[in-house]
């Protein structure tokens, strides 16, 4: 079935794939720790430096390639620097989604403030990130490498029409989401 679901969707595969193929390899960079920088990427997914906002999207695209996770610390690095920033949820942030649907099989594709096109799908899943110490559940997309996007609330909501309520044997209900072959649960909820 993933074979078959792949080929129906090569075209957003590819799309999503050139992408990717433009990133620097900063899995071959491991330069020492240069240090901190006051770069602060907050929930929306903007930046901010020294607590004024970085505007220009040019910047921040770049900065986004260049990003890297090591344990829960994410720091932006090039072959010889690497500098820890903070991040509040996601370093990166779906705007919005389309769906896609060929054949009763249906894929949905994210894009990122940053440009990025993302394919929900088992190389890029969607998943709900339980935050205990802030009491919040966060719905996150993965996109490379460890770096997750967090989903905008009018994005979720869009996901939430199109996903489709399941009654389990315990009876607990879930909202759960389909994407190229893949089911993803939007979460657990009572009448």
């Amino acid at each position: 079935m993933d074979l078959m679901v792949d080929k129906l969707f090569s075209d957003l595969l590819s799309e999503s794939k050139k992408y990717s193929d433009t990133l620097p390899p900063i899995h071959q960079w491991h330069p020492e720790l240069s240090g901190d920088i006051a770069i602060r990427i907050v929930r929306e997914g903007r930046w901010f430096h020294d607590s004024v906002e970085i505007k220009r999207a040019s910047i921040i695209t770049l900065f986004s390639k260049l990003l890297k996770l090591e344990g829960s610390d994410y720091f932006l690095v090039t072959p010889n620097e690497k500098w820890r920033i903070q991040v509040d949820v996601a370093p990166l942030f779906v705007v919005s989604a389309s769906l896609e649907i060929r054949q009763g099989h249906q894929a949905i594709v994210c894009q990122t403030l940053t440009g990025e096109s993302i394919l929900i799908g088992r190389d890029n899943p969607l998943q709900m990130k339980q935050d205990v110490a802030n009491k919040q559940t966060y719905p996150l997309l993965l996109v490379r490498d460890n770096i997750s996007a967090l989903i905008s609330r009018s994005t979720f909501y869009q996901l939430v029409d199109w996903s489709i309520g399941r009654t389990h044997q315990d009876g607990q209900k879930e909202q759960l989401i389909e994407s190229m072959g893949c089911e993803f649960s939007l979460g657990l909820y009572s009448d």
